[in-house]
């Protein structure tokens, strides 16, 4: 069974790498859209793969407080925070 729990965050960034007359270069703002998937059987005990409660938690925790209406490249390990190190990130926080 896969269960998904979606999340929106609101962070702003600039891409530093990318050539001087790239647009994102410049600092700008995004609105994220997140959605976490959980594989794993039906506990027979709560009915659940995982109780979203519990998949709020650990997200708001290890993610979203971290980079919610925040400066992306602020952030440790965000230095370059394109959508495909962003998610990087994201799974490095969540994979334990």
């Amino acid at each position: 069974m896969q269960v998904f729990r979606q999340f929106r965050f609101h962070s702003a960034r600039h891409l530093p790498n990318l050539k001087d007359n790239h647009i994102c270069k410049q600092m700008h703002g995004h609105t994220f859209n997140l959605t976490i998937y959980v594989d794993g059987k039906i506990n027979s005990n709560t009915g659940f793969v995982m109780d979203f409660y519990d998949i709020d938690t650990i997200v708001n925790e290890n993610v979203i407080n971290l980079i919610d209406h925040k400066l992306l490249n602020d952030i440790d390990g965000l230095k370059n925070p394109t959508s495909e190190i962003l998610c990087r990130w994201i799974w490095e926080r969540l994979d334990k």
